[in-house]
């Protein structure tokens, strides 16, 4: 439960340092005698806040769901062993809950603690780099008890959901070890598939909406966003029907060799873990590359509509906007590769007879190596392309819901502007390298594990 712990500890990490930030600039802004009025100020940073809080705290409970669906997916014959003593399945479920909450009491804590030290180091030098003075500001406030106390019912609410699993586990699979749903059992999830596609028709219809009224409002960019969040959400849900076809291409550039051809079908043979692992790989780019489109999108619409040459002011104010917001898009980025490690980690230890039955076989050391090198290069490289192309739509959809009614031709009599989807190469490579760093710290832990396992000690298992 580290890696569940280290999450939680980072969104509500993140959640403090934002509202203390939040809090600090509102400070300055008061403090300044010309622009301490303006309410615009005020209330645009408190809802980039809130935005980009609630970001990292939706991307943390898919995350710390799909980490407890594991968990309890490896524990299956220790539950079965339960029930067939007498345990109910409500009672292990309502176990496994309660573990969530005290993971997300104990992080939130840590998280709680570590972001008001933070927050004091930065507001000391923010007062000393900027020379504000005595700007009045409480680095304590009960405000910043709200993230935690979300991260921590957040975390339990996530493991409740990823514990569904124990009530269909059976007094029959206490003989069994590991089980993860086959790519048929995942097909007949009626009830869930139904559900993913409702959300992710539902929410392609309201992002497409939100394109169509932005050609005459801003405020259209306000349905696009309600309209991204359920059509993700429906991509989540339905990630084990989403991610295999990608990962079946994908595995084709490793070639035909013994070692390339396991971890491919490794891969795919449990579509429900491979998908776990790979959605928020997809989470992460796909947020990094939509602001990073967004934003270049935006630079783009207003440069056209000032002539052609952006004042060097307002470029600079935007680079920096730029900047900032891409540093605090990361950290969710960063929650989602926490998630990668763990579940790659987990998914090599629940493997343990496999792989013990691979060395009894003949297989080496480096082969296993290669071969765990291998899936989480096929499942980082699958949610990265997959993640590219959703950032792109999803960032195009934002900027022409917000900028569709800026004419860049003043002289124009048309309504709306279709804006151009602008895809910036730095950010791209950033994220490319950044996922080819990710795979490598990934495969340490797994491949460590990997070959250590004793061929005859984990077949007795």
């Amino acid at each position: 439960m580290g890696a569940s712990i280290l999450v939680a500890a980072i969104s509500t990490a993140f959640g403090v340092v934002l509202i203390s930030a939040t809090a600090y600039i509102d400070a300055m802004l008061r403090a300044n005698p010309y622009i301490g009025a303006s309410g615009t100020l005020g209330f645009v940073n408190s809802f980039l806040t809130v935005l980009l809080v609630g970001v990292a705290v939706y991307v943390a409970s898919i995350v710390t769901a799909n980490t407890f669906a594991t968990v309890v997916a490896g524990r299956t014959r220790a539950i079965a062993l339960l029930r067939l003593i007498g345990a109910s399945a409500r009672s292990q479920r309502s176990e496994i809950a309660r573990q969530g909450f005290v993971v997300g009491v104990i992080g939130a804590g840590l998280g709680l603690v570590g972001g008001t030290a933070l927050a004091a180091v930065g507001v000391w030098l923010a007062g000393r780099m900027l020379d504000l003075g005595d700007v009045p500001f409480d680095l304590v406030r009960a405000d910043l008890l709200l993230p935690a106390a979300v991260v921590a019912l957040t975390t339990w609410a996530a493991a409740w959901a990823g514990s569904r699993r124990v009530l269909t586990v059976t007094p029959l699979q206490a003989i069994g070890g590991s089980v993860e749903l086959s790519h048929e059992a995942v097909v007949r999830r009626s009830g869930r598939n139904i559900a993913a596609l409702v959300l992710f028709v539902v929410g392609g219809a309201l992002l497409a909406l939100g394109v169509i009224g932005g050609l005459f409002s801003p405020l259209g960019v306000v349905v696009a966003f309600v309209g991204g969040i359920l059509s993700f959400t429906g991509l989540a849900l339905g990630a084990t029907l989403v991610m295999p076809p990608v990962l079946r291409l994908v595995g084709r550039i490793f070639g035909r060799s013994a070692t390339a051809r396991l971890a491919a079908e490794n891969a795919l043979r449990h579509p429900e873990r491979s998908s776990r692992m790979a959605i928020g790989v997809v989470m992460g780019v796909t947020l990094v590359t939509m602001f990073a489109v967004a934003i270049q999108s935006t630079k783009a619409v207003m440069t056209a509509a000032a002539g052609g040459a952006l004042p060097p002011e307002l470029g600079t104010i935007l680079d920096s906007f730029a900047a900032i917001m891409m540093g605090l898009v990361a950290v969710s980025a960063v929650i989602a590769g926490v998630g990668l490690v763990n579940l790659l980690t987990l998914g090599v230890v629940q493997r343990r007879r496999e792989l013990g039955l691979l060395r009894a076989l003949g297989v080496s050391n480096g082969q296993i190596r290669a071969m765990v090198l291998l899936e989480a290069a096929h499942i980082t490289i699958a949610a990265t392309a997959t993640g590219l192309v959703l950032g792109v739509l999803y960032g195009w959809a934002g900027a022409q819901s917000l900028l569709g009614s800026i004419p860049t031709n003043p002289d124009a009599p048309v309504v709306g502007t279709f804006v151009v989807p602008a895809v910036p190469l730095g950010p791209v490579l950033v994220i490319v390298i950044a996922t080819a760093v990710l795979t490598l710290v990934a495969a340490v832990v797994p491949t460590r594990l990997a070959t250590r396992v004793a061929p005859v000690e984990a077949l007795a298992e």
